[in-house]
């Protein structure tokens, strides 16, 4: 039994441009309210430490929101399940799998047997289910 596996997975995290538009107008907010804070220091304390609060808020937000997005972008990526061809030989029985390829049917005559050079037949195309491992449950 002859298995051949070629995976391809390109996987590439984007953030939406309105999503990473807001973000940067909060980061630029919040280092403009940073920035206020030091220039009014010396004549409001009081203003300052309410600009300074609100900078590092606006600052601590747009990064986590940042992070999150990411992070959940990369959750639901789709991977492509893993299609496989089962090809047997009528005649002595020989059995083969390999990765599906593009105009494989089932009852399809293939490549020639490699042990008797008669006509191979795909009898199976199923997809690989990896099962999930579930953690157990702490009573």
């Amino acid at each position: 039994m002859s298995k051949t596996t070629k995976s391809s997975t390109s996987s590439t995290v984007k953030i939406s441009s309105l999503v990473l538009l807001i973000i940067l107008v909060a980061l630029v907010l919040s280092l403009m309210a940073l920035i206020a804070a030091v220039l009014v220091f010396e004549s409001d304390m009081l203003a300052a430490g309410y600009l300074l609060l609100l900078g590092a808020m606006g600052m601590a937000f747009s990064t986590y929101v940042m992070f999150q997005t990411r992070r959940r972008i990369s959750l639901l990526k789709i991977e492509s399940p893993q299609i496989t061809t089962t090809v047997e030989c009528k005649k002595c029985g020989f059995k083969s799998v390999r990765e599906f390829q593009r105009g494989d049917y089932v009852f399809k005559e293939v490549e020639p047997c490699q042990k008797c050079n008669e006509k191979m037949l795909i009898t199976a195309i199923y997809r690989d289910v990896k099962e999930k491992i579930k953690e157990p449950v702490a009573p």
